[in-house]
């Protein structure tokens, strides 16, 4: 599994935080099944082609798989990260990352249509792209949400967890990173419900401000991060 991989082929931890999970649990075992079936669903075609235009017609749709996959990987290792950074249980977790499968399968399509209509340049009514820049919104607001919970919940038990003070600050940014991320989808919602037809590329356009947000926000967290001991006598509550 990619889990083990992972685990097995580098040092334990990152610098600065100490993993605390081990084993791969039932449940991210599960998820990579998850993750691999939403994977699985974003492949342009199941058939292998038998002529060179299907091969061509195949291979048009690399640059939005591509994409799409990338986005699938990103969301994939923040989970894994989170777990493997906390090694939390109960209840709760169980029932986020469910919530947070639940979200990835039913985006999937939604997905891929949007970036395989930009790479082909489809026109598409303004009433349509509303409607299709809403659901995208909404989904990619709903994943980070997750996120946000599941951080939220480490940041509460960070007593339990002996967090230090790099820990604590980590896991506050990482907390940060999620609503900057829910907000800025739901920005993009509201342009898009709102905008003339004219300027609804805003609401495409309002997500390069995703990358803008990381550098600015962790160089920030980067120079705060150095003014703080990585292991105290008594880890910060």
């Amino acid at each position: 599994m990619i889990r083990r991989y992972v685990i097995s082929s580098q040092t334990r931890g990152e610098p600065g935080f100490h993993w605390r999970g081990g084993e791969v649990t039932r449940l991210e075992g599960f998820t990579d099944a998850v993750f691999a079936f939403a994977v699985t669903l974003l492949v342009v075609s199941l058939e292998v082609p038998k002529t060179f235009p299907e091969l061509f017609a195949a291979m048009h749709g690399f640059f939005a798989f591509g994409i799409c996959f990338a986005l699938l990987a990103n969301v994939w290792y923040e989970h894994y990260r989170f777990f493997r950074r906390y090694a939390l249980d109960g209840p709760w977790v169980v029932f986020l990352n469910c919530a947070l499968l639940f979200f990835v399968l039913f985006y999937v399509y939604p997905l891929k249509f949007l970036f395989t209509a930009l790479f082909d340049r489809t026109e598409i009514a303004p009433a349509d792209v509303r409607a299709l820049f809403t659901i995208w919104s909404l989904g990619y607001a709903a994943v980070f949400s997750v996120f946000a919970l599941l951080y939220l919940h480490a940041w509460r038990y960070r007593a339990q967890l002996e967090l230090t003070p790099v820990e604590t600050l980590r896991t506050r940014v990482s907390l940060s990173d999620q609503i900057a991320m829910v907000f800025i989808a739901l920005l993009s919602t509201l342009l898009a419900r709102t905008l003339p037809d004219a300027n609804l590329s805003i609401a495409v356009n309002i997500y390069v401000a995703v990358p803008v947000y990381f550098v600015i926000a962790h160089s920030i967290a980067r120079r705060r991060e150095r003014q703080l001991p990585s292991q105290p006598d008594n880890p910060v509550r």
